[in-house]
């Protein structure tokens, strides 16, 4: 399968490990060059970035707050001035809020809607003017299933929060050759900040999911790389709930 992804431009939030990395992995293997950034610890994204490099990749790697709108900026433009501009926009960083609604303190809940919500907000108006220069672009947001099952309201919130935004964006920016979609996954194998328990593997207990296990990351990475492929050009305005059965759309 070609995707036409060998020489674009790659920007993924939230990369050093999961889903994210493993999609910087994938986009690697397609050609694509890696703009790849963290608010977190740099060692773990910086060795990422070399294994990247190992497969042949060109990567920027450094830590950037998607809620801070100068270090967006000044991330995208490093970016631009090394590979020429951004295709494709993957905010896969995220703020899980754990707690029910008397149990979340103003803090957790602002801190939900500023990485899930204006995060991406943030990070799509800086590529957006790249993209809309090139008349092409690929922009991903990631939703997830809690929404649809009412699995806590702060995180239901914020995950089909994104899904609206992603729908209205579709609808502006489609004219211009760009894409908008959403993944929605739902209980995924992967490594948790300590604290949070196996909230993953408790979830797939509960539901009986129809696959009869979680999924991995490459599962959905997968999917992240089809929808920025030249292949899913007529393909925008959708979210995809990759949950193994465990609810229907």
């Amino acid at each position: 399968m070609k995707t036409g992804l060998e020489g674009k431009t790659v920007m993924i939030s939230g990369a050093s490990r999961n889903i994210g990395k493993q999609t910087a992995i994938l986009m690697a293997e397609e050609g694509a060059n890696l703009v790849l950034c963290t608010q977190k610890s740099i060692e773990p994204l910086q060795e990422t970035a070399h294994e990247l490099e190992e497969l042949g990749a060109n990567v920027i790697a450094e830590l950037c707050d998607v809620t801070n709108q100068d270090q967006v900026n000044k991330f995208v433009t490093k970016a631009a001035d090394k590979f020429g501009s951004v295709d494709v926009l993957i905010n896969n960083a995220v703020f899980r809020s754990q707690h029910a609604v008397l149990e979340t303190i103003d803090e957790e809940w602002d801190r939900n809607i500023e990485v899930n919500l204006t995060g991406p907000f943030k990070t799509t108006g800086a590529v957006l003017p790249h993209m809309i220069k090139n008349n092409w672009g690929r922009i991903i947001n990631y939703s997830g299933i809690a929404p649809y099952l009412g699995a806590g309201a702060a995180k239901a919130m914020v995950k089909l929060g994104i899904v609206g935004y992603t729908r209205g964006l579709a609808r502006e920016v489609g004219k211009n050759n760009i894409t908008a979609n959403c993944i929605g996954p739902g209980s995924i194998d992967v490594e948790r900040d300590a604290g949070l328990g196996d909230v993953g593997t408790r979830i797939h207990e509960t539901l009986g999911i129809p696959a009869g296990r979680q999924g991995t990351p490459e599962e959905i990475a997968s999917l992240a790389v089809y929808l920025s492929s030249e292949l899913a050009g007529y393909i925008t305005g959708q979210c995809y709930l990759a949950n193994g059965g465990a609810y229907f759309q």
